[in-house]
């Protein structure tokens, strides 16, 4: 099953989350199959980089699911997705 998920990089204590579009079995920080923004928490404001909002969208579609984390925070930042 595909899952939109955040997957972390950066550097100890200085995170940043890429969110990608996964096999829900893959580790977290594992294989994904399509980058679809980034999301740095260090950043006031804006915190949201790069969306690709139409994709997610077609993704969903499609079935693929998406975390809990994801969801709140695109609901915080007014990505529509449906």
């Amino acid at each position: 099953m595909l899952t939109i998920r955040m997957q972390r990089g950066g550097r100890v204590h200085m995170p940043i989350y890429t969110i990608v579009a996964t096999d829900s079995r893959n580790p977290r920080d594992g294989r994904f199959n399509e980058r679809l923004g980034q999301y740095n928490p260090h950043i006031e404001g804006q915190q949201l980089i790069d969306i690709k909002a139409d994709r997610i969208n077609a993704l969903v579609k499609n079935g693929a699911t998406m975390s809990d984390t994801v969801k709140s925070l695109f609901k915080k930042n007014k990505v529509l997705v449906g």
